[in-house]
């Protein structure tokens, strides 16, 4: 099975058309988490994942305000104004649409299961040792896959019990061997945060127990010129040319 990984996408059609166009052949898409919030097409990026012949999808904290299924307390003043303008722009049946998602975990086969932020909490931050740990120890497939960070890190749980730190690179060759876990972010199709504007997604098959971290160039201006069109703050289409 080969399956296309693709996480915070935030209304960012040009970033998701462009990932889509370069992923090639998959058998299922696994879609994690925030569609919506920050970009200037909530509904385009809608309707695309939906045309996709094959898709799992859970929700992300933005979708479930966008919703509003939950208020703005936890968002900054940014992530504030662009759900407002989102949940404002959604036609009725995105909305419930979104509102129905379902919250992760999900479990996708014996190997992968998918979250937003963390198996434990949907709405918890992965970022460090500590916190895979966490994650790592409650996880009930040898993969999960989560979104949320905006940033591709890949952990490992060894089958010593010792968490082997943050894997470099673009592959992850996974070992299944009933006590290793491993702990991935592909990264964010529509608003990178580390550093590199390119999008990021993930690329997973089963049969070869492979997982590879992609980058795919997009039309950075059209999306920038869209969110200034649509008068949301300046600052959301600045910060996809530096990715951060």
């Amino acid at each position: 099975m080969r399956y296309l990984i693709i996480s915070d996408i935030h209304a960012n059609l040009e970033a998701l058309d462009a990932v889509l166009a370069a992923a090639g052949t998959y058998d299922r898409a696994l879609v994690l988490g925030d569609l919506v919030g920050y970009g200037a097409d909530p509904n385009a990026v809608i309707d695309r994942v939906l045309s996709l012949p094959s898709a799992t999808f859970i929700r992300g904290n933005h979708d479930k305000v966008g919703a509003g299924l939950e208020d703005t307390d936890g968002f900054n003043y940014l992530a504030r104004q662009a759900i407002a303008w989102t949940a404002g722009a959604l036609t009725p049946e995105h909305r419930s649409w979104l509102a129905a998602l379902p919250r992760g975990p999900v479990a996708i086969d014996e190997i992968v299961e998918i979250c937003h932020g963390a198996p434990f909490d949907e709405d918890v931050y992965i970022f460090d040792d500590l916190d895979a740990m966490r994650a790592l120890r409650v996880s009930e497939r040898p993969l999960c896959l989560f979104g949320h960070t905006h940033v591709p890190a890949a952990f490992h749980f060894d089958s010593e019990g010792r968490t082997v730190g943050m894997l470099r690179g673009t592959r992850v060759d996974l070992a299944i061997d009933g006590r290793s876990r491993y702990l991935v972010n592909c990264g964010a199709v529509g608003q990178p945060r580390d550093g590199d504007p390119r999008a990021a997604f993930g690329l997973l098959d089963t049969d070869t127990l492979t997982l590879a971290l992609m980058r795919q160039p997009y039309d950075i201006a059209a999306a920038q010129a869209k969110i200034i069109a649509a008068g949301l703050p300046d600052v959301l289409a600045q910060r996809l040319a530096v990715g951060r």
